[in-house]
Parts: structure tokens; sequence; C-alpha cells
């Protein structure tokens, strides 16, 4: 399964696509602006992403620039309502493999990908996932812990997943709401933390190490060396230099 980056602050937007993308087959994380779209590039590998060019902070262009001078292999198709031929130029300039201009038509978007996936370099697929003794194999669809196949739902291992790429760090419930269920708003109810409920009850219960954390007020983090299942461990403190920046992580 494929696995794409969406760069877009737009929520309408981005929940169209996104919504599109995954009934097309394709796994489609998503970043809101440009520092986290390079977060998550330095993270994944992925061999589509598509970067919006007007974000907040750090632009498109500026992004683009930035994932070359990292030397990834990603496709790059640059969404933008900038037409201009200049600014097409500028776009390509900075490292964009191809540019689609706002409104767009889905199926010109899905066929454009597709042909930038074919030309591109192949990208070996993601390799398993090992947290202590827990493993998730992505292309087997398979979790173990220590010598026992654990059955997860669809959900419940996008969750996982999600969580073990980001292992050792806090991931907020909005993030998660985002990334593995799509929203880009809070929908009213406890979807995250009764997930959760599901895989400690399949991951950790019964195990003497239990590796899934709640953060007090924030999130969640998964990591070896817990404080264990259903105990909350205090929210890590910020450096002095976000915090002075009216940052959040």
């Amino acid at each position: 399964m494929t696995r794409l980056l969406l760069v877009e602050d737009d929520p309408r937007i981005s929940g169209f696509v996104r919504r599109g993308l995954k009934a097309e087959g394709y796994v489609v994380d998503l970043a809101e602006n440009g520092r986290e779209a390079l977060a998550l590039a330095a993270e994944a590998v992925y061999p589509l992403i598509i970067l919006d060019r007007m974000l907040p902070g750090v632009d498109g262009i500026e992004v683009c620039r930035e994932l070359r001078k990292l030397r990834l292999r990603s496709m790059i198709l640059m969404l933008t309502a900038k037409d201009s031929l200049k600014d097409k130029v500028d776009g390509f300039s900075s490292g964009a493999d191809d540019y689609l201009t706002k409104p767009f038509a889905f199926d010109e978007l899905v066929v454009r990908l597709q042909a930038l996936l074919r030309r591109g370099p192949h990208l070996d697929e993601e390799g398993p996932l090992v947290v202590g003794d827990l493993t998730l194999d992505p292309s087997g669809h398979s979790v173990r812990r220590g010598g026992r196949d654990i059955a997860l739902t669809a959900r419940e291992f996008a969750l996982l997943h999600y969580l073990m790429r980001h292992a050792g760090k806090v991931v907020s419930r909005t993030r998660l709401l985002a990334n593995v269920w799509g929203y880009s708003f809070e929908p009213g109810t406890k979807t995250v933390d009764v997930y959760i409920r599901y895989l400690r009850r399949k991951i950790d219960e019964g195990e003497a190490e239990p590796l899934i954390q709640t953060v007090r007020g924030f999130g969640y983090k998964l990591s070896a060396g817990g404080t264990g299942a259903g105990r909350t461990v205090p929210r890590e403190p910020l450096p002095s230099s976000a915090r002075n920046a009216g940052c959040l992580p």
C-alpha cells in the first residue's frame, strides 16, 4: 500500500483530497505547515509528496528546496492557486516534479500522481517496526508481541502503526485524529481514547512491561520502558526556546 504525504493547511481541501486518495487505495499522512512537513519527510519514506505552495510560516517553495537539500528521492507535486508562468518556473526551479493549479479536478490529481509514481525511483516498502518485544509488519499487515500474534482491526492497526512510527514521542489527540481518522476537527467524542483502550487490551494486558503511555492533557506515547498501561506520565517540558516563542510540540 503506497503511503503519501499531503502538505495542506486548508482543512476543506485536505479533507477532500485525503478522502479521495484513501478511496483510491492510498495511505495519506497530513502535515498542516512547512515545518511539520519537513519533520515527517525526515522520519518516513514517501514515494510522493503533494505540497501546497502557500503555507503558513515556511512556504511550499522553501519546503521544496529543503527537501531537495536533504536529497530525498520523493516525487513532489506542487498544488497551488498561483498560476502565472513565473510561479510555475519558480515551482519547478525549487525542485517540484509537477505543478497543478487550484481549483483542480480530483481525477486529474490522481492521474498526475500515478504518472509521477511511475516515473519516480523505486522506494523500498517500509520494513517492520519494532518497539521492545512488539513488532508490526506493514507489508504483511501483522502484529506480534513476544511469541503471540495479535489480531487488530484496520483502524487499530493504523493507530498502532502511527504510534510506532513516532515511538518515544508524545503524539497529540489532534494529530492522531488528523492522520489516522482524517479528521480536521474534534468530532466531539472520545474516539482516540476508546481506540487506545482497545489497543491496550490487545497489546499490553497481561504483559510485565506495558508500552502505551498517557500524557495527561495532551496525548499518548508508545515506548519500551514505559510507566504502564492506563497510567499517566508527566508532560515533557518544552525547551526554553519553544516556550519563549509560544510554540507547542
